[in-house]
């Protein structure tokens, strides 16, 4: 700050003590009257036994702005009378005054600066956990497998269900015709639903339209070849004519069975006639059989079986 700066504020100083004394003036060096003027020159000389002209006030004080700075003794008498020893200590004071000031505000813009860092780290914490938490905890939706025409659950062990994600598969666990899937996952996947006595089902879980979507349950088509040959291997003979009849409208003449016999035994080997022949009189061999896998031909007639022995 320039001493013409620290005079101005002098000269703001002596207008404020003026007004302590003469509380009735509101206006500024501007509008000071002729009255006011020989007020202030009596303040001045009652406190410190010091005389300033009416023209040096006019000429110093009146003035908006000053060009230059008045003589020093000048400058101390208006120091006194606003409570200091003399013009020095007056621009000591101002000095320190307005370093304390800078301290402050430095202070204050250091604490907004604290918190402005403090609440952004926050924020971005925030942000991070929610973008984490998303992605790390899974947004799983439980699937029920219906048959579509009985609209009952599907046994959990007639079917398979893969996730299919970037070309890799994996083997979802079903129970009690449920099965879990993660619904949150962005990447494109797909479930792949099979079973010896449905219709393999693919359901793209990143479109719009499936029915994972919008329903908690998904309908398989049963193969009905393939549920009347289950039928026929669990239940008991009542016409063995009849049954003989409708194997052979459901299985192909080209007929190929393979039974994976027990404990890593080998294959049995079946055509059209053995494993009709064996069906028609059922023993409890065969009714301990599990069919693992169909194949139909292009009439829908079941060409291939494999079947597991238990």
């Amino acid at each position: 700050m320039t001493e013409l700066q620290h005079f101005q504020e002098l000269k703001e100083k002596v207008l404020l003590k003026y007004q302590e004394q003469f509380p009735f003036f509101q206006g500024n060096w501007k509008n000071f009257s002729s009255q006011d003027i020989q007020n202030l020159i009596g303040s001045i000389e009652e406190k410190c036994k010091q005389t300033i002209s009416e023209k040096w006030i006019y000429t110093h004080l009146k003035p908006e702005t000053n060009s230059k700075i008045p003589r020093k003794d000048m400058l101390n008498i208006l120091s006194e009378f606003v409570g200091f020893s003399g013009w020095d200590e007056f621009v000591f004071e101002e000095i320190a005054e307005t370093k304390d000031v800078l301290e402050i505000k430095a202070s204050k813009t250091s604490k907004k600066m604290l918190w402005f860092i403090v609440l952004t780290l926050i924020f971005v914490l925030a942000i991070a956990f929610v973008i984490f938490y998303k992605k790390e905890v899974p947004e799983l939706k439980t699937i029920q497998l219906n048959n579509e025409f009985t609209n009952e659950k599907v046994n959990s062990e007639e079917v398979k269900v893969y996730e299919v994600k970037d070309s890799v598969s994996k083997q979802l666990e079903v129970k009690e015709g449920k099965v879990i899937i993660d619904n949150s996952d962005d990447k494109k996947s797909k479930i792949v639903i099979k079973s010896p006595f449905y219709k393999t089902k693919t359901i793209d879980l990143n479109s719009n339209e499936t029915e994972v979507k919008s329903t908690n349950n998904v309908d398989l088509t049963p193969d009905d070849f393939a549920m009347m040959l289950k039928a026929f291997m669990l239940s008991d003979i009542k016409n063995w004519e009849t049954r003989k009849v409708q194997l052979d409208k459901i299985l192909s003449d080209n007929l190929e069975v393979l039974v994976l016999l027990k404990n890593d035994l080998g294959v049995e080997f079946f055509n059209k006639s053995e494993f009709s022949q064996k069906l028609i009189v059922p023993t409890p061999s065969v009714r301990r059989m599990k069919i693992i896998e169909i194949k139909n031909d292009q009439n829908n007639k079941i060409q291939f079986i494999r079947i597991k022995q238990e």
